[in-house]
């Protein structure tokens, strides 16, 4: 556990860490267009006896990889500025998607390599139909921590069935108190859902539910405090996102980033925060506060304070692709694998082979930067 201490105007990191491309082991067997190493010895039929080895992901900085986000949809039914364009749809085909068997088979390889948690996104998960039996697969296969990310709009109702299912935590985005900022940021009407769908989870195990907003600076960025009270009354936990270039509309300039610095010293001037111990690989500093109100504050600071360091996470997208950082600039194809006939073994050690090249750090600061091809909603928030 750490506490490093608040962040600090003045203090930010731009020191991009540079990747070094290195390419993929030199395969000694093909199976359709891929490639793979073999780990064991060969047996008389001529298939591969796994090596006995502890199961766990490392890359080649020394980083465990326990956390997966999966991201079952690429379809939402918000259209949120930071994320999704204004334009017309632009979904994947059903065929592109990852079939529920196949997301089975993946979550099962994964967490024969040791991943012990998982987050559920998407687009917006609730819309794929069926998500409350895969949870409740998940659940069964042994998932240590399994939660979701959800605009909220469909909780409500499905609140129940999610923690009957072995939910155990949840994250709603909620970008704006105000009903009509919360239109212009989402390009919806439905403020008054969300809000119910928030209080529906704090009446359940699922609480506190952790709420997120990402501060763009002229949009929202004067709702801080309002936010903070917000986790004052409600008893949530209130976490600020840096706004990262990961949007479909291409917007993204550092000047509409909020350090997370100037957003704990407003609160902190408000009401005095003291920090709460992190494990390293968190992505939040969190804080509760000193006069001791409900609720906590969660600050989340990928472009001035990077975390690339302690990054314990990889992604599956919606279409079956393996990303190691959320900026990658390559996507790895497990889904081809799949429909081609690999075996686990040959997904496994493909997984190996592409997290073990994971990436040194984000390189959002460093001045050759370029945003990955990929925006957030079709990568997974």
């Amino acid at each position: 556990m750490e506490t490093p201490g608040p962040p600090e105007l003045g203090k930010e990191r731009f020191d991009g860490n540079p990747r070094i491309s290195v390419a993929r082991p030199i395969p000694s067997c093909w199976i359709g267009p891929f490639c793979f190493t073999e780990v064991g010895k060969r047996n008389p039929d001529g298939s591969v006896q796994p090596e006995k080895r502890a199961m766990t992901l490392h890359d080649k900085f020394g980083r465990q990889i326990t956390d997966l986000r999966i991201s079952i949809t690429d379809r939402c039914n918000f259209r949120c500025v930071y994320c999704r364009s204004a334009d017309p749809e632009n979904y994947r085909d059903h065929d592109e998607i990852l079939s529920w068997p196949e997301l089975d088979r993946l979550a099962h390889i994964f967490l024969g390599l040791g991943i012990r948690k998982i987050r559920i996104t998407g687009g917006e998960p609730l819309v794929r139909s069926g998500v409350e039996d895969y949870i409740a697969r998940l659940h069964a296969l042994g998932v240590e921590d399994l939660s979701m990310t959800t605009n909220g709009h469909l909780l409500a109702e499905r609140c129940k069935r999610l923690m009957e299912a072995g939910l155990r935590r949840i994250n709603i985005s909620l970008d704006s108190l105000d009903p009509a900022k919360f239109e212009r940021i989402t390009r919806t009407k439905s403020f008054d859902t969300v809000m119910h769908g928030i209080d529906v989870a704090q009446k359940t195990r699922l609480a506190p539910a952790k709420v997120n907003a990402v501060l763009v600076r002229g949009l929202n960025d004067d709702e801080v405090e309002a936010f903070a009270e917000f986790a004052r009354e409600r008893g949530v936990i209130m976490r600020f996102i840096e706004f990262m270039p990961l949007d479909a509309d291409r917007t993204w300039t550092r000047n509409l980033v909020v350090p997370a610095a100037e957003v704990y010293q407003r609160i902190h001037a408000r009401w005095p925060l003291v920090q709460i111990p992190h494990e390293r690989s968190e992505t939040a500093r969190k804080y509760r506060f000193a006069d001791g109100a409900p609720g906590e504050i969660g600050l989340i600071a990928p472009v001035t304070q990077p975390f690339c360091g302690h990054c314990s996470r990889i992604r599956l997208t919606a279409d079956g692709k393996l990303r190691t950082c959320l900026f990658s600039k390559e996507d790895h194809d497990l889904r081809g694998l799949l429909r081609e006939g690999a075996t686990d073994a040959d997904v496994t050690t493909y997984i190996r082979s592409v997290v073990d090249e994971k990436e040194e750090g984000h390189r959002i600061n460093a001045p050759d930067f370029v945003p990955p091809s990929r925006t957030m909603v079709f990568i997974g928030g």
